[in-house]
């Protein structure tokens, strides 16, 4: 990894602390997480305190600090789904995946994020995995999910 945040990096000026979100946004994009590593590499490199790294990007969500799982499952808790109960839903991810919401199972497999809105309210109570959309959720078909998934 540090062969390629120096790779990263290369394209920044050393000591350009302006540089820090697009650095950030690399690191992001190239690893989908900023590591540890990546922060102390960067604010050596634009030459700024490991807390400001650690001040800038944790006051965006776009960055994460922690490796995301293989699977990434988001629940929608907007008025639409919240309504319908996807609170319930978000509570049995937890609860059968032993994690945390903005956290990743301890094999690796989920990370699991809930949503203000995914905009798609006429599916409430919405639910994605990776990329693909699931409506109408219930418990039931969060079980069938988890197994074709993986879980």
């Amino acid at each position: 990894m540090s062969e390629q945040l120096e790779e990263i990096l290369t394209r920044y000026a050393r000591g350009d602390a302006s540089q820090l979100i697009p650095a950030l946004q690399q690191v992001q994009e190239r690893f989908s997480y900023v590591s540890p590593e990546a922060v102390r590499q960067i604010a050596r490199h634009l030459k700024v305190s490991e807390s400001e790294v650690y001040g800038v990007a944790s006051f965006y969500s776009q960055f994460r600090f922690e490796k995301p799982g293989k699977h990434t499952i988001k629940v929608c808790l907007g008025t639409a789904c919240h309504v319908r109960r996807s609170d319930r839903l978000l509570e049995f991810f937890e609860r059968t995946l032993n994690v945390t919401v903005g956290h990743t199972t301890a094999d690796g497999l989920f990370s699991l994020e809930r949503v203000a809105c995914f905009g798609c309210c006429a599916l409430s109570p919405v639910v994605v995995v990776d990329d693909e959309v699931h409506g109408r959720m219930t418990t039931a078909k969060a079980q069938r999910l988890l197994k074709k998934y993986g879980s």
